[in-house]
């Protein structure tokens, strides 16, 4: 099988993503694996925050698997609508000020990191303790880089997550 755009070819009956990140650069794709997860696995984050960051990277990245992707905590997801919210986290009153700056932040990392300056710092230390601001800034980091990688290697349309066969 090839996928498109890249080129990658997977061998027949092989998970593409599995393949990809797993086989093909073991040295370096399980590494990037177990670091992907334990954003998942660790954060201290509320849902609400983490869900808008992380779906604020999907909608910049334009990976449609990290799109559809909710993450789930001890039963719960955010509401269906909850993506759109997200674009438009702005202007939507389904946001308290932690989401919206949670989503602000996702959008300037990944398009202009240079625009945060310390206005910009002060609301965020006014919302979010120290801690809080160094794990949002790796899982922005993760999922802007691996998000971007099954975008560009079109992972992103090729394969669905194991938990979702």
């Amino acid at each position: 099988m090839k996928i498109e755009p890249a080129g990658i070819e997977v061998p027949d009956g092989k998970d593409p993503i599995f393949y990809v990140w797993g086989e093909m650069v073991p040295g370096i794709g399980v590494a990037a694996s177990k670091f992907a997860q334990s954003v998942y696995e660790h954060s201290t984050l509320g849902l609400r925050e983490f869900e808008a960051a992380r779906l604020r990277i999907a909608q910049i990245n334009g990976c449609l698997f990290c799109q559809d992707w909710r993450t789930e905590r001890d039963g719960q997801k955010v509401e269906d609508a909850f993506d759109t919210a997200v674009e438009e986290w702005r202007t939507t009153d389904a946001f308290d000020d932690r989401t919206r700056l949670a989503a602000e932040y996702a959008e300037r990392f990944a398009i202009d990191h240079h625009s945060i300056d310390g206005a910009f710092w002060e609301r965020m230390n006014a919302h979010y303790s120290q801690q809080e601001i160094v794990e949002l800034s790796m899982c922005l980091g993760s999922w802007i880089s691996f998000g971007r990688l099954n975008h560009v290697l079109g992972l992103d349309s090729a394969c669905t997550l194991p938990s979702h066969h």
